[in-house]
């Protein structure tokens, strides 16, 4: 994964901006309609020669803009720019056709993410091992039933069966993460504990549980840049 400096930046002074109780406040009241220093002042009963420094500061990271009134002149309004808050998030992943999970066996934690992803975002996706079990780990088929999702118990696969050059992978056990190599790289990891060793559904349960949460926190990002 590479990141622009420049993007970097611009974020880090946003976030720097934000990183005082008063300019997040001042945001915060700016969030559901504009207002004058003034009124920002009187409503957060803040110094208006205060109001006016970290009205200057959030303007300088590019949050908050301030126009003139069309009614009296002499007035200022302010501005929030929701544009400049939704930059903050880390930018998307771009040109992504498919999702494809690995891990060693192939047969619990790289299913159940492949599962969860074309649950989560109805894109393609799938999952393959480094050393593919003979089948998909009961207890895996199992917490996937109970969770609404559907495991082929035969369906394990080996990564250079599965995996494409414009894939992204997801190595979701550190072994694959270690240990794919070759034109086959993982281009993110999830250090994700195999459930198998301890051999309960508790620990599957815990599994499905982060994978459904890093999901989550994955496809905004995915999907933002377009899956193709």
């Amino acid at each position: 994964m590479s990141f622009e400096m420049d993007s970097l930046a611009a974020r880090a002074r946003r976030h720097a901006a934000l990183g005082d109780p008063a300019r997040l406040a001042i945001v915060d009241a700016l969030t559901v309609g504009d207002a004058s220093p003034g009124e920002i002042a009187r409503a957060l009963d803040l110094p208006t020669n205060l109001v006016a420094h970290h009205v200057k500061v959030l303007i300088d990271a590019g949050l908050v803009v301030k126009g003139r009134s069309e009614g009296d002149r002499r007035r200022t309004y302010l501005r929030l720019r929701p544009a400049a808050l939704a930059a903050l998030a880390a930018p998307p992943l771009t040109g992504v056709e498919r999702v494809v999970f690995v891990c060693t066996h192939n047969s619990a934690r790289s299913p159940l993410a492949a599962a969860l992803w074309k649950r989560r975002t109805h894109g393609a996706a799938a999952s393959a091992g480094t050393k593919p079990a003979a089948r998909v780990h009961p207890r895996a088929v199992a917490v996937a039933r109970r969770h609404g999702l559907d495991l082929d118990p035969a369906g394990t696969a080996h990564v250079d069966d599965v995996v494409r050059a414009d894939d992204l992978v997801v190595a979701v056990c550190d072994h694959a993460h270690e240990n794919l190599g070759g034109p086959v790289r993982p281009h993110l990891h999830w250090s994700v504990p195999d459930p198998a060793r301890l051999d309960t559904d508790a620990a599957f349960d815990a599994a499905y549980a982060e994978l459904a949460d890093r999901v989550d926190r994955l496809a905004p990002a995915v999907t933002a840049g377009g899956i193709r």
